[in-house]
Order: structure tokens, then sequence, then C-alpha cells
């Protein structure tokens, strides 16, 4: 007699499944991703998504971890690595511009594409929570040049860092609206032309 809870086959795999997750996610984000979506994508039944994964919420908590880890530490990277806030920028938008482009995966920004047409207030507050994080980055970066005399002192630091966070944001949507990556990589020339103290060449 075969005795034993039923649930997850023996050969689930986690890491796959928080993969297919995160692309429907990303797809088509949190609200319009329902439980049999994600149990279509994953191959698995609803019983053994719970037992996995707890419940959408906490998988999409998952999804989101694995996400900034895979795809989004791309702008803190060129921020530390660059010698300036513009030169980071510029490195950073560039790179979303391959990135949010790349076939290999939805276009755009799952951080920034999730959070359209959500009703949970929780979702929506940990999505901006994580854009708030970005926009702090930008700022501590920004305020170190004018620190360092690279900016000038009267520099709006607050208001700079807005800027380049919205440019990301533009450019994530712009992807999802069919702007390929040239045309996209265009778009963050044309943006550093307006940062202080530097061209747009």
């Amino acid at each position: 007699m075969v005795t034993g809870q039923r649930g997850r086959p023996r050969s689930f795999d986690r890491d796959a499944a928080l993969d297919k997750a995160m692309l429907a996610f990303w797809e088509h984000g949190y609200e319009a991703t329902s439980i049999s979506d994600l149990t279509a994508s994953l191959g698995i039944s609803a019983p053994s998504l719970y037992a996995a994964f707890g419940d959408k919420r906490k998988l999409f908590d998952e999804v989101v971890a694995v996400y900034g880890g895979r795809y989004a530490d791309f702008a803190g990277a060129a921020l530390a690595e660059e010698p300036t806030a513009g030169a980071g920028l510029r490195r950073v938008l560039r790179e979303a511009a391959e990135i949010y482009t790349d076939p290999a995966h939805p276009p755009g920004c799952l951080v920034i594409s999730a959070a359209v047409n959500t009703t949970s207030d929780e979702v929506a507050r940990a999505l901006r929570e994580r854009r708030e994080a970005s926009l702090e980055m930008f700022e501590r970066r920004i305020r170190a040049d004018v620190a360092a005399g690279v900016l000038p002192a009267g520099t709006d630091v607050r208001a700079l860092a807005r800027y380049a966070l919205a440019i990301l944001v533009g450019m994530s949507q712009q992807s999802r609206d069919g702007a390929g990556r040239e045309e996209l990589e265009a778009v963050a020339e044309l943006a550093m032309g307006a940062w202080p103290g530097i061209s747009a060449s």
C-alpha cells in the first residue's frame, strides 16, 4: 500500500517554478495573474502551489526578490562603479535599454509594470517601497557628487534623483509599448543632455 501525503511531485523544481511564476507576473502584472494562470505556468495543482509557496502574495514576494537579484541590481552596480553619478546614470540607462527589450523575457521592469491596476494595498506598498529605495540610491550618489564638488552646491538633489528614476520608469513603459533597444538608447542619450555638467554625446 502506498502511503504519504499528496502534494508536489518528487521532481518539483522550486527554482524553475519561481522562474515560470516570474515570467507570468512580469508579463501580466500582479492583479491580472490568477492562481489558474500560475498553476498552468508552473504545471502544478493549486494545492501544490499553496504547499510550496503559501499563497499568491507570498509567491509574488519571492518572485520580486529573485527578480531583484537577477535583473535589477545593474543600477546599483553602475552607480557604485562609475566615477560620477552622471556617468553611472548613463550606464544605467544604456543597460536598461538592453534589459528592458531583451526578447528572452517580457519587456520592461517587473517592479514597475506589476504594480499597474493592482487593488492590493500591500502589493502596491511593497513595490512602491522598492521604487523609493531606488530613488534613495540615486539621491545618495548625487549627494556624494555635490559634496565632492562634481555637481554644483545648489543642485536640487531630490529633484535630480526623481528625474533619473522618471526616465527609467518611462523607458520601462515605452518598452512594453513596443519601443526597441535602439529607440530607448536614443531616449537615454537625450535624457543625459539635461544632466548638469554632462554632454549628450
